[in-house]
């Protein structure tokens, strides 16, 4: 080769030698990308790790067993208070024999509020009933054959009819008279006196004895109804007495107790500590550990020792006719009579015929 010909390539190379220029970022570039496998790597190798972790958990968590159930906590059944058992209606013939109610009692009276209009009236003697309008009051006597009578035309009088032998004698008592109840052995009878200022009893044997006794209503106070009734064995009368202070129309006055009376003498015995008025000598129990009283609102079934009440019932008006069943006349409705526990839970209940359902009633034991 000429040495002209060697130069001109030698200048050629050099001139393409000087036209290349360095890649600055490229090392740069190697570097990230050798930092970003890298990265992969870890990643992949730690999701490698978590899917064994998970291929090793898995299984013992489907495998394990679950958490015991709790125990199951058992529904209460509720109690049902069982039906009363209902008794027939009386046929339409029910005059002909005594209307007998549960607890073996009977039907000895009825009449229309206030003494207006037609009665009946039980003939124990002949074992049926009498309709009589001739009287303002009727009132039979638990046992045996006398009836008490009154007549508006005779205010100071009271008569004693004796079913069996027809007979009737009038006595004299005396004006004012309220609250008329034959003693439960059928031979006394009571009444509250109010004449003018003059405030007691009066004890009227069925012979036609008398004797009366003032009481002193200072000393013996009592307000709203303040009749005199007999204890149950017949050996006493008895008087509601007013407690506290104040005095409220909706309700009535709070009872301090009952204060209890000779009805031989007069004299006072005792006071017991019982929040309401019984309705006569039936409404206290045959052992004389309970009275059923109306309260201030409401029926109430009171322990007589403390005055403790037990419980509230349905009536007031009651014939505790054992140890533990009452008989009273359901207050609304049809009204019929139920025999039922001291707690007022009916066991038995009686139709009434038609005819009593709007009268008012006296009961007895039969």
């Amino acid at each position: 080769m000429s040495r002209a010909l060697d130069a001109t390539l030698r200048a050629a190379v050099h001139d393409l030698a000087d036209g290349v220029r360095p890649a600055p970022d490229l090392a740069a570039g190697a570097l990230g990308r050798g930092r970003r496998l890298r990265r992969r790597r870890r990643v992949t190798a730690a999701g490698a790790a978590l899917l064994a972790v998970v291929a090793v958990t898995l299984p013992f968590v489907l495998l394990r067993p679950g958490p015991a159930a709790p125990p199951a906590t058992p529904t209460p059944t509720p109690t049902a208070t069982p039906s009363p058992t209902m008794l027939a209606a009386p046929g339409a013939n029910w005059t002909a024999k005594p209307l007998v109610l549960p607890g073996d009692w009977v039907v000895t009276r009825a009449q229309a509020a206030g003494g207006s209009g037609n009665g009946f009236l039980l003939d124990r003697k002949r074992g049926r009933y009498l309709t009589t309008d001739r009287y303002d009051g009727i009132y039979p006597a638990p046992t045996g054959s006398l009836v008490a009578v009154t007549d508006e035309a005779r205010p100071r009088d009271v008569g004693l009819i004796d079913l069996s032998s027809g007979k009737t004698r009038w006595y004299e008592v005396g004006r004012a008279l309220a609250g008329l109840q034959w003693s439960p052995d059928g031979r006394r009878l009571l009444f509250t006196t109010r004449q003018l200022d003059h405030f007691g009893f009066i004890v009227l044997k069925t012979d036609g004895t008398k004797r009366t006794f003032l009481v002193d209503q200072g000393r013996w106070f009592c307000t709203d109804i303040c009749n005199f009734t007999w204890s149950r064995d017949g050996r006493e009368v008895l008087l509601p007495q007013t407690g506290g202070t104040g005095h409220n129309e909706a309700v009535r006055d709070p009872r301090a107790g009952v204060r209890f009376f000779s009805p031989d003498d007069g004299r006072q015995l005792r006071l017991v500590p019982i929040p309401g008025d019984p309705a006569g000598p039936w409404a206290w129990s045959p052992d004389g550990k309970f009275v059923v009283v109306q309260g201030q609102q409401e029926p109430l079934l009171v322990e007589t020792g403390t005055g403790k009440v037990v419980n509230p019932l349905p009536a007031a008006d009651v014939a505790w006719v054992s140890a533990d069943r009452l008989l009273y006349r359901r207050p609304n409705g049809s009204r019929d009579f139920v025999l039922a526990d001291p707690t007022g839970r009916e066991l038995v209940r009686q139709p009434l015929p038609k005819q009593l359902v709007d009268l008012e009633l006296t009961v007895a034991p039969r």
